[in-house]
């Protein structure tokens, strides 16, 4: 489908730039703007205004005003809407703003991670309008922090649906409480939706990774609506296996298959032995179906016995709640068998905290990781399928 600005619409820019020159470039781009995301609408739709097609994919839907702060002033934009959309169509948001969308968000990371240094407003003015090309005041700095951690805590506590697989994990930060700086534990739970794409469920910052403060967390989870949830991986921790015992009982829960590698290793007598042991662990890992890896545990049990007996008790004891994964589909358990689809997430995390080093509390620490998770969760459920759950 070709689109064409309008006479009108270029007759508006020639006549707004030779009455006002540069001064009018803000109006300019308002008005390009407006008239682009016309545009897009249209091909989304794959119909223009009033028009009739077979390919139609649903209907405009009026506007909705927004206001985008640039280098060359505010614009008040009209963000085009659309409604009824085809089976199997996702919203649509002009792509002429996703630019400026990943700007703002960038903003409000930095701004989170200012403030959790310790920048004073006065600073964080100065800072934003270098950033931004603008004069930001003070007030309007405040008034940023106070929405962004609202718009946070909207995010942290918004309504969640069916969520075939979760995925559990924790890392740790330094927080001062108390006068004493503790470890906290950051509490992240993400899943796999019907859809088959990744999102962030939730994040907590707690002083332990205790039981109470696990079943806290999942509990808060189920409150906002997480349900069906069929099959759930994470590390083995005394605490979150009796909250998830709690909270989820009767769900099939698969421990982590790389933490399990290289906890076995801790039982190998001669370092010598490490490299074999660990290929033999894989074997199991990588069987078949659930009764090939039983079959193989078996043999590698009898195998150590008498050469590295500790091992072979661990392993007797703890590789079966490595094998939980042989009962999901074979096209799923790679994704699935362990907790390293969340590495990302905590490696961005890690190079963010990284320079804050120490964070004055608890709530500054959940600001900055909250912001990023956020950041990436939205890129995980805009992106390619995770998992393709037609294929069960």
């Amino acid at each position: 489908m070709t689109h064409e600005v309008e006479s009108s619409v270029l007759d508006e820019v020639i006549q707004v730039l030779s009455e006002e020159g540069f001064e009018g470039l803000a109006e300019v781009l308002r008005v390009l703007f407006n008239e682009v995301m016309k545009i897009e609408r249209s091909v989304f739709l794959q119909a223009g205004s009033h028009e009739r097609t077979a390919d139609r994919q649903g209907y405009a839907n009026g506007f909705k005003d927004k206001t985008i702060r640039t280098r060359v002033g505010e614009l008040p934009l009209r963000i085009p809407q659309v409604r009824d959309l085809a089976p199997g169509i996702e919203g649509f948001y002009p792509r002429s703003l996703e630019k400026g969308l990943r700007s703002e968000r960038a903003l409000k990371l930095a701004l989170a991670e200012m403030y959790v240094k310790g920048v004073s407003t006065r600073n964080v003015q100065d800072i934003t309008e270098v950033m931004c090309g603008f004069e930001v005041s003070s007030t309007q700095v405040s008034r940023a922090a106070a929405a962004l951690d609202e718009e946070l805590e909207r995010w942290r506590t918004r309504p969640l649906g069916e969520t075939p697989y979760l995925v559990l994990d924790a890392r740790y930060e330094k927080v001062r409480h108390g006068g004493s700086v503790l470890d906290a534990a950051v509490l992240i739970a993400a899943g796999v939706r019907p859809d088959g794409r990744r999102s962030v469920l939730g994040v907590s910052v707690s002083l332990s990774e205790a039981e109470v403060h696990w079943r806290r967390f999942l509990t808060s989870l189920t409150r906002r609506g997480l349900c069906g949830v069929r099959f759930i991986t994470s590390d083995d921790h005394e605490g979150l296996r009796a909250a998830r015992q709690a909270v989820f009982a009767g769900i099939p829960w698969h421990r982590c298959q790389t933490h399990l590698q290289r906890n076995a290793l801790r039982y190998v007598p001669k370092v010598a032995m490490k490299s074999t042991a660990a290929h033999e662990l894989r074997v199991i890992f990588n069987a078949d179906s659930r009764q090939d890896a039983d079959r193989k545990l078996a043999a590698f049990v009898e195998r150590y016995r008498k050469t590295a007996p500790a091992l072979a008790t661990w392993a007797d004891k703890n590789v079966p709640e490595g094998l939980t994964v042989l009962q999901l589909p074979p096209y799923h358990r790679t994704r699935m068998r362990t907790t390293n689809g969340l590495e990302r997430l905590n490696r961005e995390i890690k190079r963010r905290t990284r320079v804050a080093t120490l964070f004055p509390n608890e709530a500054s620490c959940l600001r900055l990781v909250t912001a990023i998770v956020m950041e990436i969760s939205e890129e995980w459920e805009t992106n390619r399928i995770y998992l393709n759950m037609e294929s069960e």
